[in-house]
């Protein structure tokens, strides 16, 4: 096959990505949690970067590799792959933003890398493979660069060779398909050796390219079932992997989520769980009651920030007539509360079933689903809305710092009747002195709280 030019290097044609890429926490693995886009540019504007796909059956490699884990270790970004580390990350309450699965996520790199002019390198798989790869991304990428070929028999076992002719070649992107954990362990050891700014383990990426193996259709891997069409297509190479590696996979995940959830996470799901069982049927009644006083649904969704100014959909009983939000800024000046936030103890938008909720504070109830979600805590600063957030002063951002909850200090505290300031110095009080033992005890006070009915409207 004849290999294209090679262009010029990455910091030639874009300026050095500086931003951060988030990450959330799997069985020990910090794993990249950002959106294909921003990861793409990030990878193709960075001077050097090392990168490796995680899927559950290489946590459950790395368990019982030592230098297979060892390079992870050293790895600059570890991207999420499949289902199984995207259900690890929920069971720790830290979901990933985006499953980017290698399969998908490596040829929509490659577009980008052949609209800015950069090279790629294939090495791997059995004699021919990489070649015929090639040429499928040569068809499906219009003037992607090829800088070169090599098997991974032949081709890798010489690996001065391959070096040498992968820095000649002058690619900006190395891909290696060997499988796990055979080219990481391969990557880890010649990283230093190889010029190119940017090499990934990318392991049957080549056979479906080149057509040796069929992947699912796209209804099965929408959803999320590919690991079972491939059982179904190699089932006696595939059966260990998927029935067994599966199994121990997750038995693996749920132990870790236990061992290291916080103990306010665990509090948490206990109460939530707890209150959900206990309060399935009246919340019904409740729902139920809603539609029958007022036109439109009974659970009412707002978009409010979370910690770190995550913006997350809060669910409430509808307390308000289905009008309620274009009729919020008419009604600002009639503020019963100094400061940012709105709050009026004669809002003309509130339903007469909704002002007994607001009353004995049931509308918040559906809230325990974003506790279950991760989204919120049973107890933490009120969650603002993003107008709110958008006119707080810096001192007052200090209460985004942990979850928002369905109580709190302010919540025991008078709420309605508590201006903003006050509101931000107990939310700042709990930040900084919050545990176990205070949660609980502002649970019990929240009884006392409801009962009383005190700044409730």
């Amino acid at each position: 096959m004849k290999h294209q030019p090679v262009p010029q290097s990455f910091s030639a044609i874009r300026p050095v990505e500086t931003g951060h890429l988030p990450a959330s926490e799997v069985m020990g693995l910090s794993l990249v949690s950002s959106q294909p886009d921003r990861v793409i540019r990030t990878l193709l504007t960075s001077t050097r970067r090392t990168v490796f796909f995680v899927n559950a059956h290489c946590v459950n490699v790395r368990a019982s590799d030592e230098g297979y884990a060892a390079a992870l270790d050293r790895a600059d970004l570890l991207l999420p792959d499949g289902i199984g580390v995207e259900l690890a990350a929920k069971m720790r309450g830290t979901p990933l933003a985006a499953n980017l699965n290698g399969t998908d996520f490596t040829p929509a790199l490659l577009r980008q890398a052949a609209r800015w002019g950069l090279s790629v390198f294939l090495i791997g798989g059995t004699p021919g493979t990489a070649n015929a790869a090639a040429q499928r991304l040569c068809i499906d990428i219009p003037g992607l660069r090829i800088a070169g070929t090599r098997d991974g028999y032949a081709g890798v076992s010489r690996h001065e060779e391959a070096i040498d002719e992968i820095n000649s070649s002058g690619a900006d992107i190395v891909l290696v398909a060997l499988g796990v954990p055979l080219q990481e362990l391969w990557i880890d050891e010649h990283r230093e050796q190889i010029a190119a700014p940017l090499v990934l383990g990318v392991g049957a990426l080549f056979d479906f390219l080149a057509g040796n193996v069929r992947r699912a259709p796209k209804a099965i891997r929408k959803c999320k079932m590919e690991w079972v069409w491939r059982l179904g297509m190699e089932p006696r190479r595939m059966a260990r992997r998927y029935l067994v590696g599966n199994v121990t996979f997750l038995a693996r995940a749920a132990t870790d989520a236990v061992r290291k959830t916080e103990a306010s996470r665990l509090l948490d799901l206990v109460v939530a769980g707890g209150a959900l069982a206990l309060l399935g049927l009246p919340m019904l009644i409740v729902a139920a009651l809603v539609r029958l006083d007022s036109k439109g649904p009974a659970l009412f969704k707002q978009t409010r920030v979370g910690k770190d100014g995550k913006p997350f959909g809060v669910y409430k009983f509808r307390s308000m007539h289905i009008d309620a939000e274009a009729r919020r800024e008419a009604l600002l000046a009639q503020s019963d509360r100094e400061g940012i936030c709105f709050k009026s103890k004669n809002d003309p938008r509130v339903t007469r079933v909704g002002a007994v909720l607001r009353r004995l504070s049931l509308d918040e109830l559906p809230q325990i689903f974003n506790v279950l979600k991760g989204e919120m805590s049973i107890v933490g600063p009120r969650p603002a809305l993003p107008q709110e957030v958008a006119q707080y002063p810096q001192r007052a951002l200090g209460r985004l710092a942990v979850k928002p909850g369905i109580t709190g200090l302010w919540q025991v505290s008078g709420r309605a009747n508590i201006g903003f300031d006050k509101m931000v110095d107990l939310d700042l009080a709990y930040v900084r002195a919050r545990s176990p033992l205070l949660d609980l005890l502002l649970i019990g006070l929240t009884f006392r709280a409801v009962l009383s009915g005190r700044g409730a409207y």
